[in-house]
């Protein structure tokens, strides 16, 4: 029989999904995911999975999560604590009990809570049977037992049939959110169009799991978040690895110059490759390299017969490329190369987001070889600087680093998709045939960049190479002083691109007691920490930089205008150093995380109170 649950309404809930690597959480919370942006709730997630192919079962370094905030209101992040937790092993909830509000729900599948899947996850006892979990509201829900009943008339392989235990788990907390389980549905055709069975068995599962909830005297309260109200447009959920792809798809459509990848697989990198792979129809061209230098080589290759070049990686790989990064920067060809940055040194953590990268990106090549350095701060925007990286890489005629991270590259949010027509013009500086003026290292007087000559056009023979050449001539040369202008030439281009990007913007007064700084994915939680220090009337505000390479024109007057700066960094503090280095005038404190996580509102929050509050 059904029961009357109360219904209480939030402005925002964060749930996640946790459980062994081969238990399905990263559907599940992706799932989850499209069915509230489809009902249109804004939203952040943060994928979080063990480097491990297949880790060992039942262990607490063998736990995959998905962490998602839905809310009514403006998301800027994944959340700091749940309001849900859905548990599939005991090793799930011993690795993520300590991020649960108290009070908060906690669903866990009880027929994984065995003696031996205990000791392996580290229990002395089970925690369903002691106090462990009082502070909470537990579900336990039997979901093995319900996967494998509701699975029961299609006569499936007990290992195939409980592939689908994260359904009944979604069903469980789709019930708790009052989704609409047939939007779900639609996600599940959608996802395995053409495998009818896979289909079947997963909406069966799910619709189990939404029966058990509705009818379990475990819950006894749900949760229904208003839609976001959001401007007028089309929007999907999107992760910051497709958005990337298709910023370069749309600056290809728009500089008229075909799109050229080429790269190996990377973790977390790799989906920006499968993504232009799949998109192949709108006229790109993508080419898996046997190893990172046959990536960047081929797509210079491209460049320099008039493809708009694009290679993509992670730390290591960026680390091989950079020899031919460097023939780039001396050929003085447009190239971008994304990295997609993951903690370190050497293979490090493969699935772990970190800022680690940055001084490579500025100083990490053999010689005096400056390029652009941008950076993306939300998984939909870097749809904006993939497309700002080809265009200033284009028109300024020199290669342009976007780093992104793992935490942007695998997590989603709502992304409204733009009117092609309505973004800027790319206008790279491309030779006329048989132009009698024409010299390879002839530059425009504004922005220094040579022109684009290509192949097989008339009258434009040249030669380009690593060799240094003869400014405006090109003929190779060892003479000193030549090298000297040269090299001069190489970063004064590329310094002058600050008066092609836009000023630094301030969230909250241009002055006051506290700048806090920051870049790249951090954006989300900083805001959230400073805005709420804005309503309790303290002098808080945030620069967060885009581009770093060349800095804004006004950093300086954003950074004088403030008593204290603090940056704020995933790494051991590598803006702040490079802010040291431009702009030696100021003290900067710095507030650091090197975890392979992302900042919490409220460690942020603690901190900046704490600097307000020192002599």
């Amino acid at each position: 029989m059904s029961k009357n649950n109360k219904v209480t309404e939030k402005d925002s809930a964060v749930i996640k999904f946790a459980g062994d690597s081969g238990d399905g959480m990263q559907l599940t919370g992706t799932l989850f995911s499209e069915t509230a942006a489809m009902f249109g709730n804004d939203l952040a997630t943060f994928p979080d999975f063990p480097a491990e192919i297949r880790a060992p079962h039942n262990t607490v370094f063998g736990v995959s999560g998905f962490q998602a905030q839905i809310g009514q209101k403006k998301i800027n992040s994944s959340g700091d604590f749940c309001d849900v937790l859905v548990a599939m092993n005991p090793a799930s909830l011993k690795a993520n009990l300590k991020w649960v509000k108290k009070n908060g729900t906690i669903i866990v599948d009880a027929d994984a809570f065995d003696k031996k899947a205990l000791e392996k996850s580290g229990y002395d006892e089970n925690p369903l049977e002691n106090n462990t979990l009082k502070e909470y509201k537990v579900v336990k829900a039997p979901i093995t037992t319900i996967t494998k009943e509701s699975l029961s008339d299609l006569e499936l392989p007990q290992k195939v049939a409980l592939r689908s235990k994260n359904m009944v788990a979604l069903g469980i907390a789709g019930y708790l959110f009052n989704q609409d389980i047939n939007s779900t549905y639609r996600f599940i055709e959608k996802k395995f169009k053409g495998k009818d069975q896979v289909i079947e068995s997963n909406k069966k599962a799910l619709a189990a799991g939404y029966e058990f909830a509705k009818y379990s005297e475990e819950i006894d309260t749900t949760y229904f978040i208003p839609k976001a109200e959001l401007s007028k447009g089309k929007y999907r959920n999107v992760t910051g690895n497709a958005a990337t792809a298709w910023g370069f798809i749309a600056a290809a459509e728009r500089s008229g110059h075909k799109l050229f990848l080429g790269s190996y697989p990377i973790t977390p990198a790799t989906e920006i490759l499968i993504e232009m792979a799949l998109q192949k129809s709108l006229g790109g061209r993508v080419f898996q390299a046997e190893d990172e230098i046959a990536g960047v080589c081929s797509a210079i290759g491209a460049s320099y017969t008039g493809s708009l070049a694009v290679t993509t990686t992670s730390g290591p790989g960026f680390s091989l490329k950079s020899e031919a990064i460097g023939l780039a920067v001396i050929t003085e060809l447009p190239l971008v190369i994304v990295n997609v940055q993951r903690g370190g040194p050497s293979t490090g953590l493969p699935t772990k987001s970190e800022q680690s990268d940055l001084l490579q990106a500025l100083y990490g090549r053999n010689g005096e070889c400056p390029l652009i350095v941008i950076s993306a701060s939300t998984p939909a925007n870097c749809f904006n600087y993939a497309y700002e990286a080809a265009k200033l890489s284009m028109e300024h005629m020199t290669p342009v680093v976007l780093l992104t991270e793992g935490y942007l590259g695998f997590g989603s949010e709502l992304f409204r998709i733009p009117d092609t027509g309505n973004l800027p013009d790319i206008n790279p500086p491309v030779a006329e045939p048989n132009d009698p003026e024409y010299k390879p290292y002839a530059r425009d007087k504004v922005t220094l960049a040579r022109k684009w000559a290509l192949p097989g056009t008339e009258g434009l023979r040249h030669r380009v190479g690593g060799l240094e050449k003869f400014n405006i001539g090109g003929q190779p040369t060892t003479d000193p002083l030549n090298h000297e202008l040269m090299t001069k030439l190489r970063e004064d281009k590329v310094n002058r691109v600050v008066d092609y990007i836009p000023e630094q913007s301030v969230n909250g007064e241009e002055t006051g007691d506290l700048l806090v700084v920051g870049w790249g994915s951090t954006y989300g939680a900083i805001n959230e920490a400073v805005t709420e220090m804005q309503k309790e009337g303290k002098k808080v505000s945030h620069a967060h930089f885009h581009h770093i390479k060349p800095l804004p024109k006004n950093t300086k007057e954003i950074l004088g205008n403030f008593k204290k700066i603090i940056v704020c960094e995933i790494n051991a503090g590598q803006m702040v150093k490079y802010l040291k280095i431009e702009h030696p005038e100021f003290k900067y404190h710095q507030y650091n995380k090197i975890q392979g996580l992302p900042f919490t509102v409220q460690e942020l929050t603690e901190t900046f109170n704490k600097i307000l509050e020192e002599k």
